[in-house]
């Protein structure tokens, strides 16, 4: 079976994949219009298959005031980092409060398919101005990065190239070059990734990386069978219309009951694959907000619990 998000090459796996792409916020809503038309054979049959993955007639659902997080915003420092990787310059962002004093928690950011894009670069802001170190990789790194590359189409395809193996060494040395910066508590690193970022993170925890805490958005679960012996805590959200997702929640569930480790599955009810991108198509403000909100909870739980 291809893999997720691998190369498409039936018409069907291409017409996933723009979809899929316009769900997460890279393509336009004429633009997807006009490839699947040229996909498939016409607008016709390009609307049928946008109606068919529930979104036909879209309204685009505004941003909450102060959600997002700019460059600008005095509550934090940013810079653009690299850290090496088998030879590689691995690119990311890093971000922490502005005015911090003593060593904080840290949390790495897993983007979607595209590579660091502004839509997570603004994500990793918004985690640093909650008050944890923050670092944004980049998992495209391998192929020039997602800043070399201007079109999502190709940055999606970039990602195809990449191996599974390669990403989990790429976000393992992150975990090691957050650990050696004076400024993180070393033994207290999270991590959130969204779709393929929720999966990559999904692979990572099966995998013993040493994370503290984990939260994953609409992310597929590894194949089965899920071994019982994870040990980070985790979250793990879902939307209600995902149906390529729902069928493994079960099983998920199950290996971490055996793995008597603590974690949390939430479903938000109407809502679909990519509720929290706000440069998408599916977003859902209402949802997206509390998901978040979540987010930071457990962070805040798992990662400044005192010590015992």
């Amino acid at each position: 079976m291809r893999d997720e998000f691998s190369t498409p090459i039936t018409q069907d796996e291409k017409k996933e994949s723009l979809i899929h792409l316009y769900v997460d916020g890279g393509l336009k809503r004429r633009d997807v219009v006009r490839q699947l038309a040229k996909l498939l054979g016409g607008t016709g049959a390009a609307m049928a298959a946008l109606q068919s993955a529930g979104l036909g007639q879209v309204v685009q659902q505004a941003c909450p005031d102060n959600i997002k997080v700019s460059e600008s915003d005095p509550a934090i420092q940013w810079q653009n980092v690299t850290y090496q990787n088998d030879g590689v310059a691995i690119k990311a962002l890093l971000a922490r409060p502005a005015n911090q004093t003593d060593p904080q928690p840290a949390v790495i950011v897993i983007h979607e398919n595209r590579g660091l894009v502004e839509h997570i670069r603004d994500v990793t802001r918004r985690a640093a101005k909650a008050g944890f170190v923050a670092l944004g990789i980049d998992l495209i790194s391998r192929e020039g990065g997602a800043d070399a590359i201007t079109d999502d189409v190709q940055r999606g395809a970039a990602y195809g190239r990449t191996t599974e193996s390669n990403r989990y060494n790429d976000m393992y040395c992150a975990v090691e070059y957050l650990q050696k910066q004076p400024f993180v508590v070393w033994d207290r690193i999270g991590t959130v990734g969204f779709c393929a970022g929720g999966g990559n993170i999904l692979f990572g925890v099966y995998n013993k990386m040493p994370l503290q805490a984990a939260v994953t958005f609409y992310g597929t679960p590894p194949p089965n069978p899920l071994p019982g012996d994870v040990t980070t805590p985790m979250l793990c959200i879902y939307s209600e219309t995902d149906r390529n997702q729902a069928v493994r929640i079960g099983d998920l569930a199950n290996s971490l009951v055996n793995s008597r480790v603590t974690f949390g599955i939430q479903v938000f009810k109407g809502t679909g694959h990519g509720f929290h991108n706000d440069t998408g198509a599916a977003y859902n403000p209402k949802a997206a907000c509390e998901a978040w909100a979540k987010t930071i909870d457990f962070f805040n739980t798992h990662l400044r619990a005192p010590r015992t």
